[in-house]
């Protein structure tokens, strides 16, 4: 079961003075809201009528200001409802009185919290429309913050090759303007588009980029961003050392400037790199210490969050009663504070631990509630795994079609949205399920069609499971040479991982875990080929 990557919560900073548009931390994630009937809509706004008294502009620009500071304590309260009720009455008031700057701050708020909501198309109207003021009155700045959003918006639905084009946009503008910190807030950006494409070389590039930025102005808070950016990037390659090394860096920082809510989720992402190093114990200890600050602060998201990935955690622990009950807490906080996405992720990690105990009609279930959530917001990406997830249930029932069914929908999707790392596991869930069936043939070619790409994205760990697992088909096949050369292969990549961990001899004994089982498949190569 994989953790949820966790991306920094942040809150909108907006300050109304002329020429200056909200600066929005990148990673904002809210749950979603539900539309309530006092809500003010997007046909609504400008129609609010005029007092019967005469009031002076400049109380109406106090009134709608004290709505936008009302937003923003409402926010760190978790009360998205009323934030967002909020923000669309300032915008009414800085339409009455022609005030085009707080006009287009309030847009972006308000886009930026829906693309939070995960309501993608109404955050990209929302922005648009602030981008058109920008232009309108030639403020520079606000254009490449509302293109910067935009880039965010398309990310957030998968179309990377568009998100692109807006973060280079807003880069230009950036580095015309002299804005230093726009300009790596967009280094920064252009890193993660490239990272979720699977290239991780040009993405670190651009997070080293924004780095170096941060350090140039003294920006801590960029400069702890960029360093768990590149701290992610380097476990995406399989280099755990240079991961751990940066995201402790980054604690560092976070630690140092009292940002608790930057620590804990520094703290999750440390956790995630012992995760995926098979140290689930001291996976454990730091999303427990990431947890104790979400409580401490208050971030519900936050401690949702954790409470998931120690679920995920226990899971792999075999403890799987364990797991469900921090899944179900997870869930609950999720549904609370309507955050749908949270909400599907939680409801997958029920369906994959249910069906490890086995009841696989309930995994169904679960997996199937999940997958709604996405198709519903239109977040083609985070259909993916739930497909995979009714794959792997109909399979455990015995419905083979139905479950290679699920997988080409799964493999579909990452084609289409070219999320590479997503394809490659989608061809070797493909692969399994035909060499299950002992179409090896089959099997070898999605086998190949994976370690292929997985060779293209520099992802070693992706290399060594393809060939591993390709080497057990010809294995099955009497393929003896070739099977020797693809185990030897893979063996060869679980070393250099291990080499690269140096002297981190507790984290080099659970790579030695995975890399055990080629050993072992190659005995038998060598045992049958002294047989023959």
């Amino acid at each position: 079961m994989k953790l949820k990557q966790v991306l920094w919560l942040g809150l909108l900073t907006v300050c109304f003075t002329p020429c200056e548009l909200p600066v929005v931390a990148r990673f904002l994630t809210l749950p979603a809201l539900a539309q309530e009937q006092n809500t003010v809509s997007p046909e609504q706004e400008g129609t609010i009528a005029p007092s019967d008294a005469i009031v002076q502009v400049d109380s109406k620009q106090a009134e709608a200001d004290k709505l936008v500071e009302q937003g923003l304590s409402q926010l760190y309260r978790s009360e998205f409802r009323e934030a967002l009720q909020s923000w669309q009455q300032a915008l009414v008031i800085y339409k009455q009185i022609g005030n085009r700057e707080g006009e287009a701050a309030s847009l972006i708020s308000l886009g930026l919290t829906y693309l939070g909501l995960g309501e993608y198309n109404k955050a990209i109207d929302y922005l648009q429309k602030s981008l058109a003021i920008a232009k309108e009155i030639g403020d520079r700045k606000g254009e490449a913050i509302s293109l910067t959003n935009l880039g965010d918006a398309y990310e957030s639905l998968g179309n990377y090759k568009k998100a692109i084009d807006y973060y280079q946009q807003s880069l230009a503008i950036a580095k015309e303007i002299g804005d230093r910190k726009g300009e790596a807030i967009s280094l920064t950006n252009l890193g993660d588009a490239y990272e979720s494409l699977g290239n991780y070389k040009k993405a670190i590039d651009y997070y080293q980029q924004s780095l170096a930025i941060a350090r140039q102005i003294r920006h801590r808070k960029g400069q702890a961003r960029s360093l768990t950016n590149l701290a992610n990037a380097y476990e995406s390659l399989g280099d755990y050392n240079k991961a751990i090394y940066y995201q402790l860096e980054a604690i560092a920082f976070y630690r140092e400037v009292g940002n608790r809510e930057g620590e804990a989720r520094s703290l999750t992402n440390l956790g995630l790199a012992y995760y995926y190093l098979r140290d689930y114990k001291k996976a454990i200890d730091y999303q427990q210490q990431s947890l104790a600050i979400d409580k401490e602060i208050g971030n519900r998201l936050g401690e949702a969050y954790s409470l998931g990935n120690l679920g995920s955690a226990y899971y792999n622990l075999g403890e799987y009663k364990k797991a469900i009950n921090y899944h179900q807490k997870s869930l609950a906080i999720a549904r609370e504070i309507e955050d749908r996405q949270g909400e599907a992720k939680s409801l997958s990690d029920l369906g994959v631990a249910y069906g490890n105990l086995g009841d696989y009609k309930k995994a169904i279930d679960y997996y199937q509630q999940s997958l709604a959530i996405p198709r519903k917001i239109g977040n083609r990406q985070g259909e993916t795994g739930f497909l995979t997830g009714l794959a792997v249930a109909y399979y455990s029932l015995g419905e083979y079609k139905k479950a290679i069914d699920y997988h080409q929908q799964s493999l579909a999707i990452p084609r289409e949205i070219e999320d590479r790392m997503s394809e490659v596991y989608s061809l070797n869930n493909l692969g399994f399920a035909y060499y299950s069936l002992e179409k090896y043939k089959k099997a070898i070619d999605y086998y190949q069609q994976s370690l292929a790409i997985a060779r293209k994205i520099l992802d070693r760990r992706l290399q060594a499971i393809p060939l591993s697992i390709r080497g057990a088909v010809l294995l099955e096949n009497n393929q003896l040479e070739q099977a020797q050369t693809n185990l030897f292969d893979a063996i060869k990549i679980w070393e250099d991982i291990r080499h690269i961990l140096r002297n981190k001899d507790d984290w080099k004994v659970s790579i030695f875990e995975t890399q055990a089982h080629s050993y072992r498949l190659l005995q038998q190569v060598l045992v049958a080929k002294g047989k023959s």
